[in-house]
This record gives structure tokens, C-alpha cells and sequence, in this order.
């Protein structure tokens, strides 16, 4: 079967307002992509060595095309994620190419297969779909466009027009390999580490204890010392400043702040420590860290990113033989105004301080995340994120807010992802998602056509360089 990227895909379909986002998509199709949250690691584009084969690149790595996979059957040491137990073989990586081939249908309709055909289209020049017969042929082109040298990431990373990236990094890394792309003058880009301590906050979290006793001998603090963990987080925060951080981001179950006095927090620090603490204790200890956060960023000037609301490795059966991210992590229903309110109450009018709400619970754009964006100055609506950012669910997200709140309480698009080539594929999908919600408005009338133009370019520049801080 024939594949191609249709140039009009995802604009609408009447030809009135489909000329009208077309014009809209061709102003910005070409401006540079700007990631402030993303999960690629700096190292790839360090080393700048040739991606191994297209099972590696394209398919084991990518939660979103091994989970669906799994769910028709399909082992995951057959799409050659190793099994931890070695109770199964791990598949060879053209094997795994084949299974990946022969199920191309299952993704028909999910924003996997349309980033796929995207990525098959325009960077490996594909025309045809995958299927079993053809699944060796184009494991063999993908593999041979590989070994070029201008396949390689740096070059890559010049043909997408990558301005700025942001990594994803433990608070104790030495991001040396930041120090490195930024010292190398053969290297254009800019690519910064993102402040992420969820591992240093929640105590229960399986690493906490070992993760504060590596932060105490750090800073030379006693392990059970509150006022000497709060300062080696903060200096920890200033050492990724440094090193060109923007962010810190926050990745907790429920985005809940709790006020607690100096005193409580230190006496549940100091019984968290020793693994002391129940779940509601816990709970109340990360909800006031969220707090303390929030502290730290209106004091060091780091833009606040909380991204809440997903049950992590919903599956231990698969948590143990293949190992976390892989698949099984499930939303769940969040709530942001109650929870959030001792934190805004203290923090949500302070100046320069800029806090980036996002959802997998798209219920809560309309009811709760837009409404504290249309008032608060520190909050910013997050893209559409995870499970949420495939073509209909960011068109109803722009509905969902854009009454409440506009265009200009919004952050700008994230792709969060690991998967490196699908970033120019993913910007892509939302510059023409939001060309099509514009040119809607425009020929009902709602929404003149400079105005318009002048929004479609903000969405895509003007606000993330003013919300991250670029």
C-alpha cells in the first residue's frame, strides 16, 4: 500500500478555511523548534554516533509503539526489550523490525502511526506502508540512510531547525556532557538540563533514602538534617543554573502543595529518612517539597513545571521482567484548585515567577487549569502532554482554554519525548493543529486574518521564549 505525507493533512477540510490554514501553516511551518521539555539524552548529540539500526532507533524505545503491540499480544522480548529475568530471549533487532511490520495496521489513527508516517515520509523518503512482505527491504533502506554521515544526530539536529533543547536530569548529575555541547564549537545548538528532584522528595519513592544519603555526603550534611537537605537542594538547583538550566520539573501523582511549619516538615524529613513514614505522611511531605519548590524557584528564578496525574508502572509483573517506561504508566483524574491553593496563595502573584500547569486529565483544562491561568500571572497552561498530544485531543485543548484564558496564558508546545526524530514531527502536528483551529475562527468570523498571523507565530515563538525564560 502506498504511504505519503498528505501536505494538507490534519487542515480542515472546506476549502475556505483550509486555504486560510494553509496561509497560516506556511508562516510558521519553517521557524525554529524551541523544546523546553523533552527526555532525549544529551549524550546522543555528544557523541554524535550513527544510530545502529531502525528496531533501536524507531521501535524499541518508544513506549507508545511497544505498548499497543503488547496489548495485541505480542511479548515484549519479541520487539527485542530484553527480559530482565531471562526467562525469554530477546529477538534480534530485524526480527523485532518484522513483528513491528506485520501489526503496522494497529496504529492507524493514533498519533504514533501519524508521527511514524511523518518520520517514514520525510526523513527516509518511504512510499510505501510497512507490511510483512516489505518489512526486511525496509529495514535494509532505513538501515542503509543511517550509516550516512548526514544522518548522524548533530546533523539531524541542524536539519530540524532545533534551536533550543532541554534534557531531563537526576539533581546530582555533573552534567558534564551539557558543559561539553556548550564548550564545542562545532556544535551550534543549545541543549539544557532540566532540574528533576521527584526521586529527592517523595519519600515513597523506592530511591529516596539512597538519593538523600547521596545528596547529604554531597553537601556534607547529616542525613537527618532538614535544614541542611533544603540547602543542598538549593544549591544543587544553582549548579544546573550554571550549566544553563531553565527548569525544574515535577512529575508527581497529584499536583498537591501542603503548608506545613518548619518544625513539622523537619520531624517528618527526619522519620522519612528512616523509612518511618505512612503513605499520608508521605504524601504530606512531598506536597509541602512542592511547596518548598515553588520557594526555590521564585528565590533562583527556575520556571516551575508540574506534570501530575499519571500511575506510574501500573503493571509490576511487567515492572519487574522489563523494567520501568515501558508502557504501562495510566492516567488518573486530577484536581489542581484546591490543591494547589496553598502554594498560589503564597507564590501565585510573586513577580517573575512562572509556574506551567500540565494535564493528562483533559477534564481539568476548562474547569480548573484555565480559569488559575486567566487570573494568576505566574500560571501557564501546559500543551497537551503524554496521552493527550495526538491531533484531536490538542484540537480540543485549544477549545477547552481558549475561551477562558486566550492564546497568551499558554506556554507554547512540548514534545516530551525520547524519541529524537519524531521532534520536527511533533512540532509539525501542532504548527498545523493550531493553523486549522485559527482558521476556523477566522471564517466564522470571530477572528481577523492579521491577527490570526500574529498568533500562530506567537504559539509557536513568542511564548515559549517568554515562559521558559529564553
Amino acid at each position: 500500500m502506498h504511504l505519503e505525507a498528505d501536505p494538507d493533512r490534519l487542515l480542515p477540510v472546506d476549502p475556505r478555511t483550509r486555504g486560510i490554514a494553509r496561509e497560516l501553516y506556511e508562516r510558521v511551518a519553517a521557524l525554529p523548534i524551541l523544546s523546553p521539555h523533552g527526555h532525549v539524552d544529551p549524550r546522543l548529540l555528544h557523541d554524535d554516533a550513527a544510530f545502529p539500526d531502525p528496531t533501536e532507533l524507531l521501535l524499541r524505545h518508544d513506549h507508545y509503539v511497544t505498548r499497543l503491540l503488547h496489548a495485541s499480544g505480542i511479548p515484549f522480548n519479541e520487539l527485542a526489550v530484553p527480559d530482565r529475568t531471562g526467562a525469554a530471549p530477546t529477538a534480534s533487532a530485524r526480527d523485532a523490525w518484522r513483528r513491528f511490520c506485520e501489526n503496522w495496521h494497529l496504529f492507524a489513527g493514533t498519533a504514533s502511526g501519524y508521527w511514524l508516517t511523518h518520520q517514514f515520509a520525510e526523513l527516509f523518503g518511504l512510499d510505501e506502508q510497512p507490511d510483512a512482505a516489505n518489512a526486511d527491504a525496509l529495514f535494509d533502506r532505513i538501515g542503509a540512510v543511517l550509516t550516512l554521515p548526514s544522518f548522524r544526530p548533530r546533523a539531524l539536529f541542524d536539519r530540524f531547525g532545533i534551536e533550543f533543547l532541554a534534557t531531563t536530569d537526576d539533581p546530582l548529575d555533573d552534567l558534564g556532557v551539557h558543559r561539553a555541547l556548550a564548550a564545542d564549537p562545532a556544535f551550534r545548538g543549545r541543549v539544557a538540563p532540566t532540574f528533576r528532584p521527584d526521586a529527592y522528595l517523595d519519600p515513597a519513592h523506592p530511591a529516596f533514602a539512597a538519593n538523600v544519603e547521596r545528596l547529604a555526603a554531597w553537601s556534607g550534611s547529616a542525613v537527618d538534617d532538614y535544614a541542611g537537605y533544603l540547602g543542598a537542594l538549593e544549591a544543587r538547583r544553582a549548579h544546573f543554573i550554571a550549566n544553563g538550566a531553565v527548569s525544574a520539573d515535577h512529575g508527581v501523582l497529584q499536583p498537591l502543595a501542603v503548608d506545613l511549619t518548619a518544625g513539622e516538615a523537619s520531624a517528618l524529613y527526619a522519620r522519612a529518612v528512616r523509612g518511618e513514614l505512612d503513605a499520608a505522611e508521605a504524601t504530606a511531605f512531598q506536597g509541602h517539597m512542592l511547596l518548598e519548590s515553588a520557594r526555590m524557584s521564585v528565590e533562583d528564578g527556575l520556571v516551575m513545571t508540574v506534570h501530575p496525574g499519571v500511575l506510574r508502572n501500573h503493571s509490576t509483573a511487567t515492572l519487574e521482567r522489563f523494567g520501568p517506561d515501558s508502557g504501562h504508566d495510566i492516567p488518573v483524574r486530577t484536581g489542581y484548585a484546591e490543591a494547589l491553593r496553598p502554594l498560589l496563595q503564597r507564590y501565585g502573584n510573586a513577580p517573575d515567577f512562572h509556574l506551567v500547569l500540565f494535564a493528562v486529565d483533559e477534564t481539568a483544562y476548562s474547569r480548573e487549569i484555565a480559569p488559575l491561568a486567566g487570573f494568576y500571572p505566574s500560571v501557564y497552561i501546559g500543551a497537551p502532554w503524554w496521552f493527550l498530544d495526538a491531533p484531536d485531543a490538542v484540537l480540543r485543548f485549544r477549545a477547552a482554554v481558549t475561551e477562558t484564558a486566550g492564546f497568551y496564558r499558554g506556554a507554547g508546545f512540548v514534545d516530551d519525548t525520547r524519541a529524537f526524530l519524531s521532534i520536527p514531527a511533533r512540532h509539525d502536528m501542532a504548527r498545523r493543529l493550531d493553523a486549522a483551529f485559527l482558521a476556523r475562527l477566522v471564517a466564522e468570523g470571530r477572528l481577523d486574518e492579521p491577527a490570526a498571523h500574529r498568533i500562530a507565530h506567537d504559539l509557536v515563538d513568542t511564548l515559549p521564549r517568554k515562559v521558559f525564560k529564553l
